[in-house]
């Protein structure tokens, strides 16, 4: 799919569309994605300023969809853990802005081949219009080929049971 479709269709997503989140730019290779998020009514807390929740969900999906996107469809991508550390209150626009350059796209890929998984770690700054940093998150990921066959069941993240 061309990211502006990509982009259009993700924009329309019922938690994105809700908290105010706009995702303004994605790179044709899909490397590089340029998120917004402005002050609004629905996203607002008691003491006027974004929601923490809000915060941390215009920056959740994005290194995984990378990686998804440039890896295909011959491995799992999933979010594994994730640690958020406020710095200042959140007011006006704020901006997040993910990358994942090839080379560290083909260091994971090359990884998940020889060691059956791979955790990759990385950090995004949301900032305010000003430039200063509102909010620090750092995601780890998991990664793994879906053909490897001496996977372990304690190894494969499992969703929720009901």
């Amino acid at each position: 799919m061309k990211p502006g479709i990509f982009r259009r269709l993700i924009n329309l997503w019922p938690p994105f569309l809700g908290a105010g989140i706009k995702i303004k730019e994605i790179s044709e290779d899909y490397t590089d994605f340029k998120v917004e998020m402005k002050l609004t009514k629905f996203n607002r807390n008691y003491v006027g300023t974004q929601f923490g929740g809000s915060i941390y969900a215009m920056t959740d999906p994005f290194y995984m969809l990378i990686l998804m996107k440039n890896l295909g469809k011959d491995y799992i991508v999933w979010d594994k853990a994730a640690d958020i550390r406020f710095k200042l209150p959140g007011k006006g626009k704020l901006t997040a802005h993910f990358n994942i350059s090839k080379e560290r796209i083909a260091e994971i890929k090359a990884q998940a081949d020889k060691d059956y998984k791979v955790e990759p770690r990385f950090t995004v700054h949301v900032k305010d219009e000003q430039g200063n940093v509102v909010a620090e998150i750092d995601k780890v990921l998991y990664v793994r080929r879906k053909d490897r066959k001496d996977r372990k069941k304690d190894d494969i993240p499992q969703p929720p049971q009901p």
